[in-house]
């Protein structure tokens, strides 16, 4: 019978992502808002300060072991900018539309490497809420933001993510290549490389 891992967002974008690369390996996700769990307080100062915060939260809520990721695009040529507030970049969490146009508003000018960007993830599992020794794993994709969307899967800044060794946006990319080249793939596949480690 699968291990019960609680996921600790609300996003279904993320469970769909995330359910079927650990599924295979024993486990089955409940996200916290389907236990009615509220979110965590994301104040860290870091992709890993926030996801850790994330599944601490998690954890103390259910009493069960959680996973936790935080993510978001990083654009060097405005110094890492949307970095940790990707949900929330035009000030409304999750208002997907809202941050892509911010964030091409802010790139106006910005032309070939001045628009190089990369999506980075960290993933923390805590088999409880004091553990001393949490899981952390890591992955970066790179690649470019275009000037306009492109595509119509994935989820937030995925139509104007550019990725050079496809000539696709992540909007436009298989669900499965898409999650075997990602930055959540990627940090995913270094997590399952090291589960044994509980």
């Amino acid at each position: 019978m699968p291990r019960q891992l609680v996921l600790a967002t609300s996003n279904k974008g993320k469970l769909a992502e995330l359910q079927p690369l650990l599924a295979d390996a024993g486990y089955a996700l409940v996200t916290q808002g389907e236990l009615g769990v509220e979110d965590a307080v994301e104040d860290g100062l870091s992709f890993i300060e926030n996801a850790i915060l994330k599944a601490r939260h998690a954890c103390a809520a259910t009493g069960l072991p959680a996973l936790a990721d935080d993510s978001g695009l990083v654009v060097d040529a405005l110094d890492g900018e949307p970095g940790l507030y990707s949900a929330r970049y035009a000030g409304v969490h999750g208002d997907s539309a809202a941050n892509i146009a911010r964030l091409l508003e802010r790139m106006q000018g910005l032309e070939g490497e001045q628009r190089r960007a990369h999506f980075h993830c960290v993933i923390v599992l805590m088999r409880h809420a004091r553990d001393p020794q949490p899981l952390v794993v890591e992955g970066r994709w790179p690649g470019y933001v275009l000037e306009a969307p492109r595509g119509e899967g994935g989820f937030g800044y995925d139509p104007v993510f550019l990725v050079p060794e496809q000539q696709h946006t992540a909007a436009e990319l298989d669900p499965a290549l898409k999650n075997r080249i990602s930055h959540r793939g990627l940090a995913l596949a270094a997590l399952r490389a090291r589960l044994h480690e509980l």
